[in-house]
């Protein structure tokens, strides 16, 4: 799986080695246990999916990681992201709205000793109590940015989110300013579920 990730120009060492650390099975269902290490996306429950490792990887690529970022997660769905994440020594918040996948990924993150901060809510209020954070990833695609996050940022930090409602593009946004910040980068042509309020 890594050597694939590597030929599509994925470069980050850091998020190579916990690719290649992290066991992707812990995190599918049964049935998709065989196919875990393909490039592929599989349902997990609650109309959600874990996305296919490339778009994890590039994602966390993106988000510029460095051991004890703090790091918000938006849509933890069954914590596939979240451990890439921690594995690589960021300080993990993530936030589901779903409560059997919040459970799930609970019990998959402690079976790996992991240590995630998980929360059972509204994705778009962010969790302002924890802010602000030096890093933000959402993994649902949204119509617009929600301003509730950007405000969750510190100055200079990294917000990566899909924006768009049938197709998405990667928008990497840097917070430049208290109220400003700065499209730095944006990628096309990716499909992920939508983002939905509220807690189910």
């Amino acid at each position: 799986m890594v050597d694939r990730l590597i030929d599509r120009d994925i470069r980050d060492v850091r998020v190579l080695d916990a690719m290649k650390k992290v066991p992707r099975h812990f995190f599918l269902d049964s049935a998709f246990i065989e196919f875990a290490y393909k490039d592929n996306a599989f349902p997990i429950g609650c109309d959600q999916t874990i996305s296919n490792p490339y778009t994890v990887a590039f994602q966390s690529e993106l988000l510029s990681p460095k051991e004890g970022d703090k790091v918000l997660e938006i849509g933890t769905g069954s914590g596939y992201q979240a451990a890439i994440l921690s594995k690589i020594g960021c300080r993990v918040y993530s936030i589901e709205r779903h409560k059997d996948l919040y459970l799930t990924a609970k019990k998959n993150l402690l079976n790996l000793n992991l240590n995630v901060k998980l929360f059972y809510g509204d994705g778009y209020l962010g969790i302002p109590d924890h802010s602000p954070f030096d890093k933000i990833i959402v993994t649902a695609g949204t119509p617009k940015v929600p301003d509730q996050l950007k405000k969750q940022l510190i100055i200079g930090g990294i917000l990566v989110i899909p924006v768009g409602i049938d197709t998405q593009n990667m928008m990497v946004i840097l917070k430049t300013g208290l109220n400003d910040y700065e499209l730095i980068s944006e990628y096309k042509n990716f499909k992920f579920v939508p983002f939905l309020r509220k807690k189910q």
